[in-house]
């Protein structure tokens, strides 16, 4: 699967990678290890943010602020408050969509999980001009967002960092290829996206040790 970068995205320094992964046959899955590994972290978790305070924690988080400025609140900082500091249980419904999940509580770092066998050709990534509508996963029509960094790829936009996957090309039960986006913000060192891949890797390696992987940036491999 090849991302393209156009030229403005480079120019405002968004940084971008994602993680490729080719899923073994299920009955190859280890899901019972997968969901015990993130109870596990879950618990440390909470105890190592046992004093937390929302503004305190995320007030200087660089997604907070980007989402702050088109007057949204970043979702990652909602699920770590709702599985964290109000105890909500973390989902068991697709281990596919749920590896990013947990990896977005333990770094804070925006990923995502797309099909790759419903992508159609390459993915562009570039900044929307306009307010331009998609249907989003959950089937409402939703749209980027001017200064947004979005993707498209031969039959549309696949994914908005504002306003989230489209509903074409979200990861879902039966995706057995995919790529996990991990996005940045303006300026961010692209090094935090290379560390938070780590976590990517190291779940899926828990759910399927024979999955295949490679983290590839926009720019190429790393």
């Amino acid at each position: 699967m090849v991302i393209r970068m156009e030229p403005e995205v480079a120019e405002r320094e968004f940084p971008f990678g994602y993680l490729e992964v080719k899923y073994p046959n299920r009955e190859a899955w280890n899901v019972e290890a997968f969901y015990e590994s993130v109870e596990t972290e879950i618990e440390e978790l909470k105890s190592k943010y046992a004093e937390y305070e929302r503004k305190a924690f995320f007030g200087e988080n660089p997604y907070y602020r980007f989402f702050k400025k088109f007057k949204k609140t970043y979702p990652v900082l909602l699920q770590f408050e709702s599985v964290l500091m109000k105890d909500r249980p973390f989902p068991h419904e697709n281990p596919i969509i749920e590896v990013p999940f947990i990896a977005e509580i333990i770094t804070q770092i925006l990923m995502g999980t797309h099909d790759v066998d419903s992508v159609m050709g390459d993915v562009t990534l570039y900044l929307p001009t306009e307010k331009e509508p998609f249907i989003e996963l959950r089937g409402e029509e939703t749209h980027t967002y001017q200064g947004d960094l979005a993707a498209r790829d031969g039959e549309g936009i696949i994914f908005s960092m504002i306003a989230g996957a489209d509903q074409r090309t979200c990861g879902r039960v039966e995706s057995k290829h995919v790529i996990y986006p991990v996005f940045g913000t303006p300026g961010q060192d692209p090094e935090e996206l290379r560390q938070a891949a780590e976590v990517l890797k190291r779940f899926v390696k828990i759910l399927a040790p024979t999955a295949t992987m490679e983290y590839i940036t926009a720019g190429g491999s790393l």
